[in-house]
């Protein structure tokens, strides 16, 4: 049986390369956009990290063990496939899971600033998983193996 990947990520070891991995993922994908959404997508990013030193990084630690059992029954259910692929195979699902995991978090912070931009950046938030769960299959099975 393959190594769950919320047991993987989360390893002592593994821990600080998965919150950089994961980084690297959001800050590709905010990259890619284009357009009048990719701008807003931009701009609320750009605010993200004006909150605070290293804002995203430290986010994206501080909900990767949610993250990680988010991810796990897909992992469990990839087969021979590249994860990424899997994920898009499953994408409404996926992307469900993952967003369950930072509406979760947004509705139970006291950080009203980023409570803000993430509520301004929700309503386009699932295409947007959605189109990055190839790079995260990827980035995670690059962690994993």
């Amino acid at each position: 049986m393959s190594t769950a990947v919320s047991d993987a990520l989360l390893a002592e070891s593994r821990r600080p390369a998965a919150v950089a991995a994961l980084t690297d993922v959001i800050d590709a994908e905010v990259a890619d956009k284009s357009g009048f959404g990719g701008t807003a997508v931009k701009v609320g990013y750009a605010a993200a990290k004006k909150l605070g030193g290293d804002f995203v990084a430290s986010a994206t630690d501080r909900l990767l063990p949610q993250f990680a059992v988010a991810l796990d029954p897909f992992w469990e259910t990839k087969g021979d496939q590249p994860f990424g692929a899997h994920l898009a195979s499953r994408a409404d699902e996926a992307a469900d899971a993952l967003l369950a995991v930072t509406d979760a978090k947004a509705a139970n912070t006291a950080h009203r600033a980023a409570t803000k931009v993430y509520d301004s950046l929700r309503g386009a938030a699932k295409d947007n998983v959605i189109a990055a769960l190839p790079r995260l299959g990827a980035a995670v099975e690059g962690l994993v193996a």
